[in-house]
């Protein structure tokens, strides 16, 4: 297999592959594109991301500076609103669901790395798929890691490091986050 199949496989491979380092250097390219379009031309903004993204709802906008690893493995729903200095490592698949709303210096990756020395200095990384749900408010400096999944109707507590699944209909906080409270999903009444 190849590093790129590998990668694809969700299997270990080696990020300093040239086929995958393509990947990553076209994705320098289009978020430098995106990056300097004007801060108030949202119809120039919105068709870069459909250009560079994988899929892109109605009435996304991300705030400067916006960074990801590849980008067309970024899917993002209606009604989307990144804010300052939002990081998408998305050598998998992030999914964002509609009605989602992310905080500034926020940091999704789906990408790590071995716990062996001999792994890290042989640039081996690993990657799971991150899937956010709908009606999601991610606060400012938070952090998901590889292969989480954040249910519907979440509130993601500023700060937070999100380290496993989160159920629907929840607050959650800290690190690593865990459940505060329940909250009710009102979005029918």
């Amino acid at each position: 297999m190849t590093e790129l199949e590998k990668l694809e496989a969700g299997l270990e491979y080696c990020y300093d592959d040239p086929e995958v380092e393509a990947r990553k250097e076209n994705a320098i390219i289009q978020c430098r594109k995106y990056n300097e379009i004007d801060d108030t031309d949202y119809e120039a903004q919105y068709a870069q991301l459909k250009e560079m993204l994988g899929s892109v709802g109605e009435k996304v906008w991300i705030a400067k500076t916006f960074n990801c690893d590849n980008g067309k493995k970024i899917h993002i729903g209606n009604n989307f609103t990144g804010n300052y200095n939002l990081t998408i490592l998305d050598i998998r698949e992030v999914y964002i669901g509609d009605n989602v709303m992310i905080g500034p210096n926020t940091l999704i990756t789906t990408v790590g790395h071995p716990l062996s020395p001999m792994g890290r200095r042989r640039h081996m990384g690993i990657a799971k798929p991150v899937r956010i749900g709908n009606d999601v408010w991610i606060g400012g400096n938070v952090t998901i890691l590889p292969g989480v999944t954040i249910g519907n109707n979440v509130v993601v507590a500023a700060g937070a490091v999100v380290t496993k699944d989160i159920p629907d209909n929840c607050v959650v906080g800290g690190v690593p986050a865990r459940k505060i409270k329940d909250i009710e999903d009102d979005t029918d009444q």
